[in-house]
C-alpha cells in the first residue's frame, strides 16, 4: 500500500512554498512560524478551540522552545491554520500537540497538507512513532488521521486531559 505522501504528492520540495489558493485567489503558503505570527496564531487557536484555547503564555513558550516545530498556513494577510508537534528527547516518538484550520478553510485538505509535511519531516529524522490525542466526538479529525494511517490505541481514555476531557490516543508507526 502506498504511504500517504505517495498518494498526495507535495507541490514542490520546500515547506515555504505557496500551494493552494483560497476563496479570494490568494495563495496560501506553508512555512515555519515566526515571533511576529504570535497574535495570529492566538486568534486561530481561539477560533478553532473556543472552549479551551492555549493561553497566550503557553503559545509564547511553545514558540520559544519548539518554534522549529510549528508550521503555519499564511495568505500574506493572516494565518489560516497551524500544526504544533514535538519529539521526545531520544528522537523516538513525536506528539502532535495541535492541528488547527480556520472554519472557513476546512474541507479543502489543508489539515492533511500540514500533517503530510509533518510526517515527511519526521520520516527524514527517522522518528519511529507519531502520537496524538483527539476528542472522541470529532469525527472529521478522526477520519483525517485514519486516512493518514493512524489507528486508535485502545478505546476512549476517560478524563485523559482532566475531568470530562476524554480522548482517543491515535498512533502511527513510521518504521
Amino acid at each position: 500500500m502506498a504511504v500517504p505522501e505517495e498518494r498526495f504528492p507535495v507541490l514542490g520540495r520546500h515547506t515555504d512554498q505557496a500551494f493552494l489558493a483560497d476563496i479570494s485567489n490568494r495563495p496560501l503558503t506553508m512555512r515555519g512560524v515566526t515571533d511576529a505570527d504570535l497574535p495570529e496564531l492566538l486568534r486561530v487557536d481561539r477560533e478553532v478551540f473556543p472552549e479551551d484555547p492555549y493561553p497566550y503564555f503557553v503559545l509564547r513558550q511553545h514558540l520559544d522552545v519548539h518554534g522549529d516545530r510549528v508550521l503555519v498556513l499564511d495568505d500574506g494577510n493572516c494565518l489560516h491554520g497551524y500544526v504544533l508537534f514535538v519529539t521526545t528527547s531520544d528522537g523516538y516518538v513525536c506528539w502532535v500537540l495541535s492541528l488547527a484550520v480556520s472554519a472557513d478553510r476546512r474541507g479543502r485538505g489543508l489539515g492533511k497538507r500540514l500533517m503530510l509535511e509533518v510526517l515527511r519531516q519526521l520520516r527524514r529524522e527517522r522518528v519511529h512513532e507519531v502520537r496524538l490525542t483527539v476528542e472522541p466526538t470529532n469525527a472529521a479529525a478522526i477520519m483525517l488521521y485514519r486516512s493518514l494511517g493512524f489507528a486508535a490505541e485502545g478505546g476512549v481514555h476517560r478524563d485523559y486531559l482532566g475531568t470530562g476531557e476524554d480522548r482517543l490516543i491515535m498512533v502511527l508507526g513510521l518504521t
